[in-house]
């Protein structure tokens, strides 16, 4: 019984720790397809800036694009909306995002922010994975 309970305090913890990036919109521009993200910082730690190495797929599978994405601060707790524009690339086209890596995080260790990334999406047809 007890090591269930710790479980699920540890479980909660974790849960706790996440940094959530989540696709939520998408929208045709001349020339782009602006994504639309809002990021929330359960980390318990001031993030002063927070760059991620994107790929962007096709929705054939096929590699599109390489691109970071400057999220910029994150405070503790808070939510913040971030939209990029991507050139050359076409909304209808677009099938997954994947978060690849974590090229800066100003506040604390690139591999802390790495393994606290959790994606999500909420856009229909397009995958974020991490």
């Amino acid at each position: 019984m007890c090591a269930v309970v710790a479980f699920a305090i540890t479980a909660g913890a974790a849960q706790a720790q996440d940094l959530q990036i989540a696709l939520n919109t998408v929208e045709a521009q001349p020339e782009a397809c602006r994504l639309t993200f809002v990021a929330d910082n359960g980390t318990g730690i001031d993030i002063s800036r927070l760059v991620v190495e994107a790929v962007m797929f096709t929705t054939a599978g096929q590699v599109a694009q390489f691109t970071l994405f400057d999220f910029a601060a994150l405070p503790i707790g808070r939510q913040r909306v971030r939209q990029f524009d991507v050139a050359g690339l076409a909304c209808p086209d677009l099938g997954q995002v994947l978060l690849n890596g974590v090229a800066t995080c100003d506040g604390a260790d690139p591999a802390v922010c790495a393994a606290a990334l959790k994606p999500a999406s909420s856009v229909d047809g397009i995958e974020v994975a991490g």
